[in-house]
């Protein structure tokens, strides 16, 4: 099958080679660019944009030529907090189409897929650099053995996890806070920046979602003092620490529940969504276990998130936290026809900025995350959608799909082109800034192990390149480094095998080591913007661009018909980085990307095909 060339079509994305400021401030004009091919055939375009719930479009003009392209620009004024905008172009065979984040349209388009800017305050500018390192506490390191709590079924660390049943939440390995601390070498080995702890409260299970307090370090971890160990000791390397909070719900022993269950008529009694008082009440996907909390409540919201008082605003800080990801933040606030969400987030975000202007948030989400990013809230979410699913459907091996009833889609083999329009869908349905602060991820402590869904260790190569390469914030769930396996979440969970190297898949540890400390190395891959190349059923092409760098990605899940793309786009050599060979121009005046596959190549662009060096002003010619 051969691939579908999109060099040859116009760009644009949110990043600072597109827009004169990324992160303008409310009333701010702002320049935007549109990178036109010759060979699209288009001359003209004007700038659609809404303003105050109207249309207009805006004349455009040129900005700088060559013989290959001319990159027009217009000017926007940001008089609303969120400006979408999209480009009207002649150039099609009628003369009339539309170009937006989901690229060319010969037909009227809905405002959905439109370019965003918002003039909310940025996200901190270390998130745009970080590389996340998620870790179960209880199971990955351990600096000294303790008693097994009244509810737990202790565990030599060695032992087997129970994958699936009424024992795996109690299962207790008794990994703690200073067991991690021992072992940020290898975290900062791997180019991770960020340790990302699920929660560390107390509770009546060993993932702690159940929080039994929000005043204090599970004693099992080590306490409040191993947290402040933990954090001095990542702040001293430069490294940061994200928290994880459970705002949609706690454990029924949370001190709150249990005074609410004894006195109907007490403060915390309003915290949660009674429905019979004592025995029946609104929980978690039916758990009675997790009391989900009401919103609506002003005394909950001030303990919880609202203020210098809060558990949020307590916990962040030099010897805490550096940021916040919110489980099931999509559910928070939201029950039957109450919707408080957008309130609890930007709320959250009033106050971590606040007591910590660096703060990060991120949320727990599945799916399309869209109307709850168009508020001055979470920074970003997890990228299940827009592409954790994305590569588990285009890599995994084909099966049948099954079709079940339940809380997850199940994940069928689909082709690059299916997988590419679902990434594009989904960035284009959002502002910039939270497509290039999403959390993405290949698997998570939710999930089976990436090593176990596909099997073909060059397959989970292309995964880790991708999570490398693609916008975003990468994170590396512990022991997917050394190939650890797991069948579902709960098998995934697998204490980490310091004491066994010959467990370890080496290989694997050395290429994630290569990629993510490329990645950090790399201002395109770390800041760039995304420019579709070239897209099939096996294979697929991409550009990340900024100012002074242009990195070319190629990902391939089999072998392929070889894609040659022309020197004008790419320039007449690719410098091989993390591994890949080097590549050179043929007498075409094309560079013949391999055909191989699975597998992943990364390069630097020489020159840049971001540089503007022979550009020149004036009208088209």
């Amino acid at each position: 099958m051969s691939a579908v060339q999109l060099w040859d079509q116009p760009h644009h994305d949110g990043s600072a080679m597109y827009v004169s400021n990324p992160n303008p401030e409310l009333g701010e004009t702002v320049t935007v660019f549109l990178r036109v091919p010759r060979a699209s055939g288009v001359t003209k375009a004007l700038l659609r944009v809404c303003i105050d719930g109207e249309q207009a479009l805006l004349e455009t003009s040129i900005d700088r030529q060559d013989e290959h392209e001319f990159w027009l620009k217009a000017a926007l004024s940001m008089e609303n907090p969120v400006v979408n905008y999209r480009w009207l172009l002649d150039g099609s065979p009628g003369g009339y189409q539309w170009f937006n984040g989901t690229g060319l349209h010969t037909r009227d388009v809905t405002d959905a897929c439109d370019f965003r800017l918002t003039a909310y305050s940025p996200p901190p500018d270390w998130a745009s650099g970080a590389v996340l390192y998620q870790i179960f506490p209880d199971r990955f390191a351990k600096s000294i053995d303790r008693p097994a709590p009244d509810w737990a079924i202790a565990e030599a660390w060695g032992n087997k996890v129970i994958g699936r049943g009424p024992e795996t939440p109690y299962q207790y390995f008794g990994g703690d806070l200073d067991g991690i601390t021992a072992r940020l070498e290898h975290i900062a080995s791997l180019g991770a920046d960020t340790v990302y702890l699920t929660p560390i409260f107390p509770a009546r299970s060993n993932h702690r979602y159940d929080a039994s307090s929000f005043d204090q370090v599970d004693p099992l971890l080590g306490g409040d003092s191993a947290l402040h160990r933990l954090s001095e000791a990542l702040h001293s390397r430069g490294m940061r620490l994200m928290g994880d909070l459970t705002t949609n719900h706690c454990g029924d022993a949370h001190e709150w529940f249990k005074t609410a269950i004894a006195d109907p008529d007490s403060v915390e009694a309003g915290f949660f969504l009674f429905t019979r008082h004592p025995d029946e009440y609104v929980c978690w996907f039916g758990h009675k276990s997790l009391p989900k909390f009401n919103h609506a409540n002003p005394e909950l919201r001030r303990r919880l998130y609202e203020g210098k008082d809060s558990v949020v605003a307590r916990w962040l800080g030099p010897d805490g936290f550096d940021g916040w990801r919110i489980d099931v933040a999509n559910m928070t606030g939201r029950h039957g026809t109450t919707d408080l969400n957008h309130m609890v987030s930007t709320t959250l975000r009033e106050t971590m900025a606040e007591t910590d202007p660096e703060a990060l948030l991120l949320a727990e989400h599945s799916h399309d995350a869209s109307q709850d990013l168009q508020v001055d809230g979470w920074h970003g979410v997890m990228n299940y959608a827009g592409f954790t699913r994305p590569v588990w459907q285009w890599l995994k091996p084909a099966a049948p799909v099954p079709f079940e009833a339940g809380p997850f889609v199940s994940i069928p083999r689909l082709s690059g082109t299916d997988i590419v329009g679902s990434m594009r869908d989904f960035a284009a349905a959002v502002p910039w800034r939270a497509t290039k602060h999403a959390l993405n991820l290949v698997g998570s402590h939710d999930t089976f192990r990436i090593s176990t869904m596909l099997g073909d260790p060059r397959l989970v190569t292309v995964a880790f390149g991708l999570l490398a390469t693609m916008p975003g914030v990468p994170m590396l769930w512990a022991g997917d480094e050394i190939g650890q396996e797991g069948a579902n979440g709960e098998d995934g969970r697998r204490p980490f095998p310091w004491d066994n190297p010959g467990e370890w898949d080496h290989d694997r540890l050395a290429t994630t080591r290569s990629l993510f400390q490329t990645r950090n190395r790399s201002e395109a891959l770390r800041e760039g913007g995304l420019r579709w190349l070239a897209i099939e059923e096996d294979a697929f092409t991409f550009l990340r661009e900024s100012t002074n760098e242009t990195v070319l990605v190629h990902a391939a899940r089999a072998g392929h018909t070889s894609i040659n793309i022309p020197t004008t786009v790419i320039g007449n050599r690719l410098h091989g980085l993390a591994g890949t060979p080097d590549l050179h121009a043929n007498a075409g005046e094309v560079i013949t990307l391999p055909n191989e596959g699975p597998a992943v190549a990364i390069w630097r662009c020489d020159p840049p095909a971001a540089s503007v060096g022979g550009l020149t002003a004036g009208s088209v010619k």
